[in-house]
């Protein structure tokens, strides 16, 4: 079935609309982040860089590091920007743009979220490495898509019985990480359940000037514990990288440096060292 146009628009020079780049400027092998800068941080650590794009805030760097092929490419803040970020990916894998129709064989490809986040247990010091077990959605994205997360509905169910999940917000929802990539690169870090809020202040429980309709939400999903498994940290991206990478047939992680703690108020000014030990384990370990 040919696809619209209007629903996977290209630029004229034929590139997907919004990373800007053509399906061989990219790798099977692919680092998120969400800071621009943060991609020439991770490139300037490959042995070769073959291919650099940037167009909006979606910067895309090609190389290799150890004889791996790997993208790096900045997604902005937000699961919006995730939603047109996953999308264009598998588009590029997995479309003939020309043709304008999705290829028989399926290209799977390998991607690894770094970034930051705060955590929201008490044991968790700030400077940890924290990867996400699951991803668990506040922002409803996933919502829009037709999925089956049937073996998370019991834990989604007891969260939103426990904590009493306000009727208006919308409704959440967990996928997992692929459980290869969690014993490959993150067997020496924290791992736990990260939630994905739509914004950084009021829907992370931060009251600056604006009230806050739920002010002791936090505690709640501090609290939270299901069969084991808890909440472990607040960020902004993971839920939909994992809801559409499993939708879509790919393998995604989310790895994050923790440079805030909520629970104590502790906040790490200076992360750099510790970031770069982090992108080291990635690139050594993807």
């Amino acid at each position: 079935m040919k696809i619209p146009p209007s629903e996977l628009p290209l630029q004229p020079s034929g590139a997907i609309y919004h990373i800007g780049i053509h399906p061989e400027n990219l790798a099977d092998k692919i680092i998120l982040v969400g800071d621009p800068g943060r991609v020439e941080t991770i490139s300037n650590k490959f042995d070769t860089l073959e291919f650099t794009h940037s167009h909006r805030e979606l910067t895309t760097h090609t190389g290799f590091f150890q004889n791996k092929r790997i993208s790096v490419i900045s997604t902005g803040m937000g699961t919006d920007n995730i939603d047109i970020v996953l999308t264009e990916l598998d588009a590029l894998a997995n479309v003939d743009l020309q043709k304008m129709e999705r290829k028989s064989e399926h290209i799977t490809l390998t991607m690894v979220r770094i970034g930051t986040c705060g955590a929201i247990q008490e044991d968790i010091p700030v400077g940890s490495f924290i990867a996400a077990k699951q991803g668990f959605g506040f922002d409803g994205l996933l919502q829009f898509y037709k999925h089956n997360s049937q073996e998370y509905e019991d834990l989604v169910e007891h969260f939103v019985g426990f904590t009493g999940w306000g009727e208006r917000l919308p409704y959440p929802y967990c996928f997992p990480a692929d459980q290869t990539l969690l014993e490959t690169i993150a067997f020496d870090m924290v791992k736990g359940i990260t939630a994905s809020a739509p914004g950084f202040f009021g829907p992370q429980g931060r009251q600056v000037c604006a009230p806050l309709a739920f002010p002791h939400l936090n505690e709640k999903i501090e609290a939270f514990n299901y069969q084991g498994n808890r909440i472990t940290n607040l960020e902004m991206e993971c839920s939909a990288i994992y809801g559409l990478g499993n939708l879509l047939k790919h393998k995604t992680l989310t790895v994050c440096l923790a440079i805030a703690n909520r629970v104590n108020h502790q906040f790490l000014k200076d992360y750099n060292q510790q970031m770069d030990i982090l992108i080291t384990k990635v690139l050594n370990r993807i």
